[in-house]
């Protein structure tokens, strides 16, 4: 127990560390944005400061932006929001351990609960290939080789329910009452 008491530690320690950073990269981004709209005055030693040191590392996001048909302008806001997603993801991530390390250790502590431990990662499993299907439907083709276990894992449920339920418009209801009935027979099973 103490590990998992040292890992929820670590833990807050992350997401104070990622709070200040974006504190920091927040500033950061709007000076720099100042700068690049000329809200500032572009040629005194903070801007000249920020031209030679920091717009060489937005460079990336920048040409990125600038290829799709946005402003180089709005380059510091999409990096912001690029650290923002980046820090929420790892913090969930480190989340999702955290639970998977504390589940462990309380099946080593109980090993007549184990299987009801695996079967609910099946189900959690199960939510997270749906979760990935319908956000990549919106982004990617489903032949993607990063998105198609999603939809090999999830077609057994889809597939009938698509045949029951019409579409609503352009959205697909199916993967929603999935979602719905992974959780009522993750409670009924497990509860």
């Amino acid at each position: 127990m103490s590990m998992l008491a040292g890992y929820g530690t670590f833990l807050a320690l992350v997401r104070v560390t990622f709070l200040y950073a974006a504190i920091a990269v927040a500033a950061i981004c709007a000076f720099d944005w100042a700068v690049r709209t000329r809200r500032i005055n572009p040629f005194n030693r903070v801007a000249r400061f920020f031209r030679s040191n920091i717009d060489p590392l937005m460079a990336p996001v920048e040409r990125t932006i600038v290829r799709r048909g946005g402003l180089p302008a709005q380059a510091p806001w999409w990096t912001l929001g690029a650290i923002v997603v980046g820090g929420i993801l790892t913090i969930s991530l480190l989340q999702l351990v955290g639970g998977i390390l504390s589940q462990i250790a309380f099946g080593l502590a109980a090993p007549e609960k184990l299987p009801w431990i695996v079967l609910s990662w099946v189900f959690a499993f199960l939510r997270l290939a749906l979760l990935v299907r319908v956000l990549s439907s919106y982004i990617t083709s489903p032949y993607s080789k990063w998105v198609r276990w999603s939809y090999v894992t999830t077609e057994w449920m889809i597939a009938p329910l698509q045949r029951i339920i019409p579409r609503v418009g352009m959205f697909d209801l199916s993967p929603l009452v999935a979602w719905l009935l992974l959780n009522v027979l993750e409670n009924v099973i497990i509860g």
